[in-house]
């Protein structure tokens, strides 16, 4: 793959004893020499920071003022490598983004990686260059990580784990549990794109147009919209399960109900094609670019304005709101005027998908 054929080692500080291994082998996680090089000459200069330089066996960073926002999270995405990103783009931006969704600014992030014998170290080489992108990108910091070994055949090339630390202001207040009858329902933009990406690679399908993740941190469009106003209530990336789920979340959490009109969800002709060839719906479609937003309705107006101005935000839409009717029910209406009821899934369309 070109990806990996055009991976630049130039800027690799390596002594020989790397450099001979061009894969995984169990002596990267034995804690010996091999260990150390993986340590200082790949991750420490992709990830540079005050305190990852001291190479301690805990960061010491600066507490901020305010309430701290923490967050984990695991990433097994199969493919590792998919049209818009991998899984190390995947990894910063899913623990930034559920930072961002408690109205958090993200500072630093930690990351655990499990390392399968014989994943190819220009592969790892690629992964970490994405994530130190992202990371500075989203302007957070990386200080300190974790590398473990596994046998072949038990890791599946590599896991991340990543967690992360935010500051929540003062004035933010910002829970699943805060919808209110009368909030506005707002999506952050089109819908499905990083299940039907991961869907189109995995299986070789082609949905009649070039299809790309929409993978990508969202601390930023989320500072512009508390930056209109700071009457938000709820926000939620919607991965797993998609809209509908994090939907069903909001109502049951908040013990109200939602509806949203079908007609007014932002789904791209790629995914509606998808979905039609494959009887997928795409509001239980995972992303990892997007977000919804529960929004007071003095606000709202506001606010999507705020969006539409974001890159991020551009195709924003209002897609619903909240009553007190059906307490804990999530409905839609239907292009022909009738209704119906969206529940949880009991499983995932798609496994595997971050």
């Amino acid at each position: 793959m070109n990806e990996f054929s055009n991976a630049d080692f130039s800027n690799w500080t390596c002594p020989l004893p790397l450099r001979s291994y061009p894969t995984i082998v169990m002596g990267h996680g034995g804690g010996g020499k091999l260990s150390a090089e993986l340590v200082e000459h790949l991750f420490a200069p992709a990830f540079r920071s005050a305190a990852l330089d001291a190479l301690g066996d805990a960061a010491v960073v600066a507490p901020p003022a305010g309430r701290l926002a923490y967050s984990t999270d695991s990433f097994v995405v199969r493919p590792l490598f998919f049209p818009g990103g991998n899984i190390g783009a995947l990894a910063v931006n899913g623990t930034v983004n559920d930072l961002a969704m408690m109205g958090a600014r993200p500072l630093y992030l930690t990351t655990g990686m499990i390392l399968e014998e014989g994943l190819p170290l220009a592969h790892l080489g690629v992964i970490v260059a994405a994530m130190a992108t992202a990371a500075r990108t989203a302007g957070v910091q990386i200080v300190a990580g974790d590398t473990k070994v596994v046998d072949k055949g038990h890791g599946d090339g590599i896991y991340i784990n990543t967690s992360g630390i935010g500051v929540i202001p003062a004035d933010v207040q910002i829970a699943p549990d805060q919808a209110r009858p009368g909030d506005v329902v707002i999506v952050s933009g089109e819908i499905g794109l990083h299940g039907v990406t991961i869907l189109s690679v995995r299986e070789g399908l082609e949905f009649g147009a070039p299809l790309e993740s929409d993978c990508a941190a969202l601390n930023g469009l989320v500072a512009a919209m508390l930056a209109a106003s700071c009457d938000i209530h709820v926000l939620r990336d919607p991965t797993r399960g998609g809209v509908a789920a994090t939907l069903n979340e909001i109502a049951s959490a908040s013990r109200v109900g939602v509806t949203y009109e079908e007609r007014k969800l932002p789904v791209p002709p790629a995914v509606a094609a998808a979905c039609d060839m494959l009887g997928m719906d795409p509001v239980y479609i995972a992303n990892e670019g997007k977000l919804v937003a529960i929004v007071a309705p003095n606000a709202a107006d506001a606010v999507l304005e705020a969006m539409q101005r974001h890159p991020l935000g551009v195709k924003a839409a209002v897609i619903g709101r909240i009553t007190e009717q059906h307490p804990g029910i999530v409905v839609a209406r239907t292009g022909i005027g009738g209704s119906r009821v969206v529940d949880m899934q009991i499983g995932e369309q798609l496994p595997r998908i971050c």
